[in-house]
């Protein structure tokens, strides 16, 4: 304990006492011999204050043990993990979701969630590699953290690192057309690459092409790609075989819940007219709370005869503005149900709002919030509406819509985990098909990419003064862990392979893009 004691010009006496009392920082004063004043606290009991070369070494630690839970899942050769939180089980050897079931709660190894999820949401596939990239550069740094560089010199050449490893990247990305029917293939190549790791990587012939053909509709929009997950959707169906796995151009929905009369719909059209509603297309009944004074019994009946000439002023609009179809989010009721069968029309309600959105999109209808002043300008069409019977599901099936920009993707398979697992898979791939038609380029995978940026950043650092020069060689060698994983969980010897990539890309003119070949 330190005091300090101040004589002011009027022989007054401050004494400031500073202490510390269970991880609490109080300051208590006294002046003029008065009593002392309560104490000050600026932080709550039971705070932990750990900080300095420990605790970053302890954060380093921490960071590690998460890494090791999806490192065995990087690559074709990756394995599944199975999580189990008390009420599901979830396979899957996807990196993001992982990291999110396994509910992580060391303060600093959060961050490593908070990146995994972050590449999933932008990326989409790498989210496993992301985690392994970021644990090495922390290992690689740790040596440096145990002997005292300051974090700033060291986080200096980090990023200085980082940015010519980007730019290098960059300049060695190949680009492509995808007008052209390389460029095309070159799409096939980025889908199938995403598959490979994946539970369904033996059907790549039959989920690739699929994945391709669903992004390029959405791409003659301006803004299409970037509304990727509302504009592809994919319905999972339990049972068959996944061969059975479609795709429509177009869109299809479940079922919604009918009434009595649907069975006698018209179940198929030829360039249909499509009317949207955000209308409940039901006979509502009075509050219970409600009060009408009448005189005479047959007043009663003329309130009976409004409440049911309401809802028939809404039917008798939907049928005269011409519409086939009739979809509303709000609920069609059994009256409504027969009514449009009655008159060869087919409805229904209680349709997603996603897909009621993606509906509007493809067929250029717009959404109605009433049924007053519908014109024919409001509506939408298609070239072909059918019910179809999917496994044990009826499915409505919208295709050949005039504005092709949107997809659904129907996936069958034998269960449920492998359905959801399927689901992740092919979200990845639409996800890395999107980022190539933005950028137009690639680079090697295998981990290629990553030796030739080491071996760019190793002789860079050759001309860097002090300890720079360690700090981005120690980075260098970090990136190296991609091609390392890969041979580890193929069951290569790494530092056999890793011996010869360096040699390859360091004396061969042509060994830039030399990489991981799992298969031999």
């Amino acid at each position: 304990m330190r005091c300090r004691i101040f004589w002011p010009p009027s022989k007054q006496k401050i004494i400031i006492v500073v202490h510390r009392v269970d991880n609490k920082i109080q300051y208590n004063s006294s002046m003029n011999g008065g009593g002392m004043r309560p104490g000050i606290i600026l932080l709550r009991e039971g705070t932990d204050t750990s900080q300095g070369k420990a605790q970053l070494i302890s954060n380093i630690n921490a960071c590690q043990v998460v890494s090791d839970a999806v490192r065995t899942t990087l690559g074709p050769r990756g394995m599944d993990k199975l999580v189990a939180d008390g009420r599901r089980v979830t396979i899957s050897n996807d990196g993001a979701t992982i990291m999110k079931l396994l509910e992580i709660e060391h303060p600093a190894a959060k961050t490593l969630v908070d990146i995994s999820m972050s590449q999933d949401a932008e990326v989409g596939d790498g989210t496993t590699s992301v985690v392994l990239l970021a644990v090495e550069v922390l290992k690689q740094m740790k040596p440096f953290v145990e002997e005292g560089v300051h974090p700033q010199i060291i986080i200096r050449h980090i990023r200085k690192a980082s940015s010519l490893a980007v730019q290098k990247v960059r300049e060695l990305a190949v680009s492509f057309d995808i007008n052209t029917p390389e460029g095309e293939e070159m799409l096939l190549k980025t889908a199938s690459t995403a598959l490979n790791s994946k539970l369904i990587a033996s059907h790549q012939d039959l989920f690739a092409p699929m994945i391709v053909d669903a992004v390029l509709s959405l791409s003659q929009e301006v803004d299409g790609l970037d509304d990727l997950r509302g504009m592809i959707a994919i319905k999972k169906i339990p049972g068959g075989d996944v061969r059975q796995s479609f795709l429509v151009k177009g869109v299809a929905f479940k079922k919604t819940f009918s009434y009595a009369g649907f069975e006698q719909m018209t179940k198929n059209f030829t360039n249909p007219k499509v009317l949207l509603l955000n209308v409940e297309l039901e006979l509502k009944n009075e509050k219970e709370n409600a009060e009408v004074r009448i005189e005479d019994p047959e007043q009663y009946q003329s309130i009976v005869d409004a409440e049911w000439q309401v809802i028939y002023d809404k039917l008798d609009a939907c049928v005269n503005c011409g519409a086939n179809i009739v979809l509303s989010k709000l609920p069609v009721g059994d009256l409504a149900t027969q009514y449009f069968a009655d008159r060869g029309l087919f409805c229904a309600g209680r349709v997603e709002d996603g897909d009621l959105k993606r509906v509007a999109k493809a067929t250029g209808a717009t959404i109605q919030t009433s049924t007053n002043g519908i014109f024919e300008g409001v509506l939408g069409t298609c070239a072909n509406f059918e019910e179809k019977q999917v496994g044990d599901e009826r499915f409505n099936l919208f295709t050949g819509c005039p504005n092709s920009l949107t997809a659904t993707m129907i996936l069958r398979g034998g269960s449920e985990q492998f359905i959801a697992e399927s689901e992740r898979s092919i979200h990845d791939s639409l996800m890395v098909v999107k980022r190539s038609l933005k950028s137009k380029a690639v680079v090697a995978g295998g981990g290629a990419i990553e030796m030739e940026v080491a071996k760019y950043l190793k002789e860079h650092a050759l001309t860097i003064e002090g300890k720079g020069q360690l700090v981005v060689n120690a980075f260098a060698r970090a990136l190296e862990i991609v091609p390392r994983q890969l041979c580890d969980n193929a069951g290569f010897d790494s530092n056999d392979i890793l011996s010869s990539l360096r040699r390859k890309h360091t004396q061969d003119e042509n060994g830039t893009w030399y990489g991981v070949d799992i298969e031999n």
